[in-house]
């Protein structure tokens, strides 16, 4: 963290506890803007955003002064992005630590930078932030209308990678609120969509959308459909088992939040050995997290073992999941 503040310093976009005097840009300072922005990145997903919120908040806002510096016209448009794109990135990390009203705050205002900008797909992205937010705290009736007044207002300029996301994040909340048939429709408009992406057509920024991240959101819906019908739970296994071994080393965080889902999956499928054996490497993965994403999706575990509850191991692993809300409380 250190070094990374180190480098925005050096590059004139942090200065300590003192506002960076204003300049005139150009486009090197856009570009290390841009390469501090994806340093932050990388620790996030490493990490989660406990590590770093406050750093990438104050980065943020540091940054986002220089819309009032003087630069050449040309870089108005690459200047708002970048600096929209702090935003949201200040956003994901406050939501993933849990701190809901400084995520909002930032997603407010990366939004109203990438409206300026006239970037659509950014738009897109940082309203999918917002969504994700929405689903975390269950609001799932805002969150799908969120996501459909986006689709519709992309419309055709939205590239296959942004609309596989959208669509995915739709199907996710379509299942949350009971609609599994059109949450498994919605999937396969997903699936349709990520098979035609071109990553080289696609914003740098959508480099972190994977085949790992399609299938959580089939592992979500499946997992959705089997506590309310048991037949579904072998799915959701299959999909949770698949969408771990499709991400990268580096996207840690993604992985530990689908051995949640693999764990509760395997509880849904009266799997309680397999689940256990899962919740005791999770338990582990946790602590190395500072991702309180992660560990609220690790206390819900508590509502998929219910049928397993009188097995005594289970009921020591839940014990120990009631123990760490207790002290986080």
């Amino acid at each position: 963290m250190a070094g990374i503040a180190a480098v925005a310093a050096g590059a004139g976009l942090l200065a300590g506890s003192k506002l960076v005097q204003p300049r005139r840009i150009g486009t090197a300072d856009i570009a290390r803007l841009n390469a501090v922005l994806e340093l932050y990145r990388s620790v996030d997903r490493e990490s989660g955003g406990g590590l770093l919120y406050q750093e990438v908040a104050r980065f943020a806002e540091s940054v986002y002064r220089m819309l009032d510096w003087s630069h050449p016209a040309g870089l108005t448009p690459p200047l708002i992005t970048a600096v929209a794109t702090a935003r949201q990135l200040a956003g994901w990390t406050a939501l993933d630590a849990g701190r809901h009203d400084d995520a909002q705050r930032h997603f407010v205002a990366g939004e109203r930078a990438a409206l300026a900008a006239e970037n659509a797909p950014l738009v897109a992205m940082i309203r999918y932030a917002q969504v994700k937010q929405l689903q975390h705290l269950r609001h799932n009736r805002d969150a799908l209308a969120t996501l459909q007044l986006t689709l519709a207002q992309l419309g055709s300029t939205a590239t296959p990678a942004v609309r596989a996301l959208l669509c995915g994040a739709q199907a996710a909340s379509t299942a949350a609120l009971g609609d599994h048939e059109t949450a498994v429709r919605t999937l396969g408009k997903a699936s349709d969509q990520f098979e035609r992406i071109d990553k080289e057509r696609e914003p740098a920024w959508m480099g972190f959308y994977d085949r790992g991240e399609l299938f959580a959101q089939y592992g979500r819906v499946y997992r959705d459909m089997a506590r309310r019908d048991r037949r579904h739970a072998s799915e959701a296994v299959r999909w949770g088992r698949d969408s771990i071994a499709a991400f990268g080393a580096a996207n840690v965080r993604s992985t530990v939040l689908n051995e949640v889902g693999l764990c509760s999956a395997l509880f849904l499928a009266d799997e309680p050995e397999q689940a256990l054996a899962v919740g005791a490497r999770v338990l582990k993965q946790e602590q190395a997290m500072s991702s309180r994403r992660v560990f609220d999706r690790v206390v819900n575990l508590r509502r998929d073992l219910a049928r397993c509850r009188e097995l005594p191991k289970v009921a020591a692993f839940e014990r120990a999941i009631t123990a760490r809300a207790a002290m986080a409380a």
